[in-house]
């Protein structure tokens, strides 16, 4: 039979379905020798038009399945001076790549936008551009601490993918389809390790997933196909020694032993005339289509981007392109595309009327390239603080200068398509962007803290409308008597930093109805407004309570952890004895006749503030007035006390949380002289129910420990996968079933002997008549 030659339709049974595969050849493609890899290395090193380093070269050629095809579209000719590439032209680039086909074995997960707005356990690598005598490459940096983490964000990548979606039984069926669309990476490690060169996958990481899904097996989980991924892409390659090949060699030779190994797996599989599910897994995983990106050509015309930023921007506009208007992304992902997206073609354009250096450093601050510490020297002032909060305020403010903000808005909306973008939509542009140093750290919160910032976030309309500039300081309350005295750059300082301290440890949420009037450990607030009027108002010079609150909230702010009246009474009493160490960071209630402007009870502790307290400070006269108009109502609701969370009792109390502090009391021993003869079936049935009630109880507590660990998790991928909660869920709902049964029954029973109680009483009276 022909290599080529598919085998008839197979049914195969996989996982309970019954997948119909059509397209199993009957032999896998040979390995590619020294010589066949060499002719891509030399043709592509020949190229002009593809100038990428000899070892992003060898990775590329590793890769590949038929090297000799892709060295003819590499070579240069009388008619192709630059190869039979494929072209792509995007904003400010032109994209050259070759078509082919490569190994799995090969190709690595690159960083999942689909994710990536998501706080997962492993952070994403620092993406660094690479250039060549001054001229952007096509091989990106991608830099780990350690090995080890790098496995741990391929593991991660392909489990969370998996989590969110797979194509397993089309890739079993008929084998992933639609190219991958891959480019050489150097992975560079913070401890010194060597760098390791190879393929990574941009766009199609859920067909990659998905394919190491297939090559599991049935009955794999998520979990399984990941570690089956990292242990075939990394092998069990050892520590350098002297003598030994450079690393990426090694681990090379490692993965080529196992496409051996699954070649064998494969021949062993096939028996007859049809093959078996593993050789089936095998052929329908071990080679996909691939779109290999080699070459990267700057258009000339216009301001562009740096070199080393060019290449990556020219990608991320391709797959944005696809995943905005096609198969989306998160909103988050798709508005930290969109946001840097606009930047990008604001500097290419030369609109703004911005400095293209001082652009440089703002879009390295948003796509988290320049990091917090150098921002004394990005711009220039050694009295800026490096640090996370201070990022974000020269980001909100060169995003929203007078100079960009309306050319960032009109390239935004041409990016998503629309006609119109408000104060509130481009505070939901800035959210994932400003929240870039803390999103793990206060994962909780960031939900609440991203509403936030598009319900307006710091975006304060006389803000937007004045032209201002920081003022660098570590101590934000010297800033609060300038800002009294009106002046703006003070002011608007204060609003940022404080307005974004506010926001990202949830004191400060988005504009909901059912906020209004609530107690205040609840989230309650005095009235309705929007994020953004209520920073701006706690701006004005005149509301010096509302200024101190922005300083002291600003002040205290710290990125690396939740101060603990971010949260509720029912999260902080869920988490009591959890923390390793007790929490002292605080947001304090402003008292302006102390001298340090701290609100102290009487044992001289500070208050915590609340949202009520934060809403109350921006407009105290209306917080009068609408207290007064309720107090004039006829059914008040006064806002509760802070509450007392001593108690693990509080917690239970609350709705949704019955049960969760029920202690089940242990009987006393019996003799053994009790059990030495048969016990009565009603005792035996109380010990049963007594069984059933601590297992119950059990499970509760099981249940109620993971959520702990979930609330500490880092987000994504959940604790709770499908795979784990259905099975589980079945048995719960059989159990409820019965016990819904036993009830009815009981109730049952117990209607008839009311009746019978009652007939019985009729019949006695009319006996005594």
């Amino acid at each position: 039979m022909n290599s080529s030659t598919p085998s008839p339709a197979i049914s195969v049974n996989w996982e309970g379905e019954t997948i119909i595969v059509s397209n199993v050849e009957r032999n896998l493609p040979a390995l590619s020798t020294g010589d066949d890899r060499g002719e891509v290395v030399a043709a592509g090193a020949s190229n002009p038009m593809t100038p990428l380093p000899a070892d992003a070269w060898h990775a590329v050629a590793r890769a590949l399945v038929t090297p000799a095809a892709v060295a003819a579209q590499l070579r240069q000719s009388k008619n192709a001076p630059g190869g039979l590439l494929q072209e792509e032209h995007v904003e400010g680039a032109t994209l050259r790549s070759v078509l082919s086909r490569a190994w799995l074995l090969e190709l690595f997960p690159g960083i999942q936008p689909r994710t990536g707005m998501e706080v997962m356990e492993t952070s994403d690598p620092r993406v660094e551009g690479v250039t060549e005598s001054g001229h952007p490459s096509t091989v990106l940096r991608y830099t780990y601490k350690t090995l080890e983490d790098l496995k741990s964000h391929v593991w991660q990548t392909i489990q969370s993918t998996l989590i969110l979606n797979n194509y397993t039984p089309s890739i079993l069926s008929r084998k992933v389809t639609r190219a991958l669309i891959t480019h050489p990476v150097e992975f560079a490690f913070e401890d010194g390790t060597e760098s390791i060169y190879a393929l990574v996958v941009r766009d199609g990481i859920t067909r990659l997933a998905s394919a190491w899904k297939v090559l599991a097996g049935p009955g794999a989980s998520v979990d399984d196909a990941a570690t089956a991924a990292v242990d075939a892409l990394f092998g069990m390659v050892s520590a350098k020694k002297a003598g030994d090949k450079p690393l990426t060699q090694r681990m090379a030779a490692s993965r080529e032993a196992r496409r051996r190994t699954l070649a064998t797996e494969f021949a062993n599989d096939w028996v007859g005339v049809q093959p078996g599910v593993r050789a089936i897994q095998v052929a329908q995983t071990c080679v996909v289509p691939v779109q290999v990106t080699v070459g990267v050509q700057r258009h000339m015309s216009g301001p562009a981007l740096a070199a080393e930023d060019l290449f990556d921007d020219a990608m991320r506009s391709i797959l944005a392109s696809v995943h905005l208007e096609f198969k989306e992304w998160d909103p988050f992902a798709q508005n930290v595309e969109v946001a840097t997206r606009a930047l990008k073609r604001v500097m290419q354009l030369g609109l703004g009327g911005w400095d293209k250096d001082d652009l440089q450093v703002v879009y390295g601050l948003a796509v988290g390239r320049t990091p917090v510490e150098d921002l004394p020297k990005e711009y220039g002032n050694n009295e800026i603080p490096g640090t996370d909060l201070w990022r974000a305020v020269y980001l909100v403010h060169a995003l929203t200068h007078q100079g960009l903000y309306e050319p960032l808005k009109e390239q935004s909306k041409a990016i998503k398509g629309e006609r119109r973008m408000s104060e509130k939509g481009f505070g939901g542009l800035l959210a994932p962007i400003v929240d870039f140093p803390w999103r793990s750290t206060k994962r909780d919160v960031i939900k609440q803290a991203r509403n936030a910032w598009a319900n307006g976030g710091v975006l304060a309309k006389d803000l937007l409308a004045s032209v201002w500039e920081p003022v660098p300081t570590t101590d934000f309350t010297t800033l609060v008597e300038p800002a009294r005295q009106g002046d703006v750059n003070a002011r608007f300082t204060l609003a940022v930093a404080g307005g974004t301290a506010l926001i990202a440890d949830k004191l400060l949420t988005r504009n909901v109805g059912s906020a209004l009037m609530a107690p205040k450990d609840k989230g309650g607030v005095p009235f309705r407004a929007d994020v953004n009027e209520v920073v701006g108002d706690l701006a004005q010079a005149d509301n010096e309570l509302g200024l101190w609150t922005l300083a002291l909230a600003a002040q205290r702010f710290e990125a690396g952890r939740l101060p603990k009246n971010s949260a509720t009474t029912r999260q902080l009493t869920r988490k009591q004895g959890t923390a390793a160490e007790p929490n002292d960071y605080v947001h304090v209630l402003v008292d302006l006749q102390a001298s340090d402007r701290v609100a102290r009870d009487a044992a001289g502790k500070p208050i915590p503030l609340t949202q009520w307290d934060v809403v109350w400070a921006s407009d105290e006269s209306r917080a009068n007035s609408e207290m007064a108009r309720r107090a004039r109502s006829s059914s008040p609701v006064p806002p509760s006390p802070a509450p007392s969370i001593s108690s693990q009792q509080s917690a239970a109390d609350e709705p949704g949380n019955e049960g969760n502090s029920e202690e089940v009391t242990s009987t006393e021993g019996e003799t053994a002289a009790e059990f030495s003869a048969p016990r009565p079936l009603a005792q035996r049935a109380a010990d049963e129910r007594q069984v059933l009630r601590e297992s119950l109880g059990d499970a509760r507590h099981a249940l109620d420990e993971l959520i702990k660990l979930e609330s500490e998790h880092t987000g994504w991928p959940p604790l709770f996968t499908l795979d784990d909660l259905k099975p589980m869920h079945a048995v719960a709902q059989d159990i409820k079933h019965e016990l819904y049964q036993r009830i009815k029954a009981a109730e049952e029973r117990q209607r008839q002997e009311d009746e019978a109680a009652l007939e019985e009483e009729a019949n006695d009276g009319n006996e005594d008549s």
